[in-house]
């Protein structure tokens, strides 16, 4: 995996990186659920959670999943219902005929909860979390602090916002879940043990 990702390497500006000493900056959601994996693969890795608000995140995996454009698995056996999107979760085939809304809930919370148990099992200077709404509003000082915390220096002014990843279905808004705030609001109830656990964290 290690040789796997060091041909794969570019920088910011899309060229192989010129130093033989680097740090990865990697970035797959599936991620969240292999972090024991990762730490085996590479020792000395950093971790850091970007934390969203769940009401925006439950919204962005709906609009992912109807998007089409995020089919993982799509010839899940067994499973009945549009084609697999994003994560699969450990229970997935507890979501068998489940509405939309649903699954996202389930992805979201299982996600949450094992990766919140993986980082405290590690060393609390491994790893560390980001605001994705300070990225979108404060995206300098909320790198620079990111950096700070992960012994990175920055190099770069950012005046303007940030550009739209390139997988991006809509641009980022506050108040786009309220597309779906009816869904939403239905499977709030049963994520609230695990959203108080997400907050506590990010007032570490």
């Amino acid at each position: 995996m290690r040789e796997r990702f060091r041909r794969r390497l570019i920088d910011r500006d899309g060229k192989p990186p010129a130093a033989q000493q680097i740090r990865l900056l990697e970035k797959t959601p599936k991620n969240a659920l292999r972090v024991p994996f990762l730490m085996r693969v590479f020792p000395q890795a950093r971790f850091v959670y970007l934390y969203r608000d769940p009401r925006a995140a439950l919204a962005s995996m709906i609009e992912a999943w109807n998007s089409g454009q995020f089919v993982t698995y799509p010839m899940l056996p067994e499973w009945q219902g549009p084609p697999w999107s994003l994560l699969l979760v450990p229970g997935w085939r507890d979501l068998i005929g489940k509405p939309l809304h649903e699954i996202v809930a389930a992805q979201w919370e299982t996600t949450t909860r094992i990766l919140l148990d993986d980082l405290h099992a590690l060393p609390p200077d491994r790893w560390c979390i980001a605001r994705y709404d300070a990225l979108l509003t404060q995206p300098q000082n909320e790198i620079a602090q990111l950096c700070a915390a992960v012994g990175f220096d920055w190099d770069l002014s950012i005046r303007d916002a940030l550009p739209l990843a390139r997988h991006t279905v809509s641009a980022p808004d506050p108040e786009k879940w309220r597309k779906h705030e009816r869904e939403i609001e239905a499977v709030l109830p049963r994520l609230a043990a695990t959203i108080a656990r997400v907050e506590r964290s990010v007032g570490r």
